[in-house]
């Protein structure tokens, strides 16, 4: 028997490969030079991770957007682009990782688990176009969208919702997410982790822990 009654999964990076790459490699956006050392600069200096995750907590794309070309406007129409081709960030779901998350899905239709459930850092409006692209989706038996809570990892709080939420226990959770920082916060609280590299591994803990 398995010791774990709650699988928690992150999406992106997990099972959606998100990637803003995508984005500016393509040539035909017309955005000059558009080398890897300059779309590093971008996303490194510009494009940060501290200034996407105000709108994966909540605050709207237009206006993130102006805010930064105000502060970075030889960037302006870079980051333009990271609204109007946002879809093209999302280059399908993580094939071998969602079968995991089906066979997951699977045990807890036999019983063996009490929920699946998302936690995700993701814009609310974003997520949408996610849940129409990707229908395996629509399996969890429960979610938290960091832009429809006003929450976002690695907040304690994000994670105390979702055991008020949907009656998690942490000793009895396993949360899965490619971000040491989340993994860190996680295991702080109680829950069993791991952190995401492939689906291999992944699929070999879940095996061990005996939740398939």
């Amino acid at each position: 028997m398995s010791d774990i009654d709650w699988v928690i999964f992150d999406l992106g990076g997990v099972l959606v490969d998100w990637n803003p790459r995508y984005v500016y490699r393509r040539a035909d956006l017309g955005l000059g030079d558009q080398t890897e050392a300059r779309i590093d600069e971008f996303l490194r200096e510009v494009a940060t991770s501290d200034w996407n995750s105000q709108m994966d907590s909540g605050t709207p794309f237009q206006v993130a957007i102006q805010q930064r070309s105000k502060q970075y406007p030889a960037w302006a129409n870079w980051l333009r682009m990271w609204q109007s081709e946002w879809p093209t960030m999302l280059r399908g779901p993580i094939d071998a990782a969602v079968d995991v998350f089906k066979d997951t899905v699977g045990a807890r239709k036999n019983g063996r688990l009490k929920a699946v459930l998302a936690l995700s850092n993701w814009e609310a409006n974003t997520y949408k176009i996610a849940q129409a692209r990707f229908p395996f989706l629509g399996l969890f038996d429960g979610r938290l969208i960091s832009g429809e809570e006003k929450l976002i990892k690695p907040d304690p709080a994000f994670f105390k919702l979702l055991e008020s939420r949907f009656g998690v226990e942490p000793g009895r959770s396993i949360f899965v997410d490619d971000l040491l920082k989340n993994t860190q916060v996680a295991a702080s609280l109680g829950y069993n982790v791991h952190r995401f590299e492939n689906a291999e591994k992944l699929r070999a803990d879940f095996e061990a822990r005996n939740i398939f």
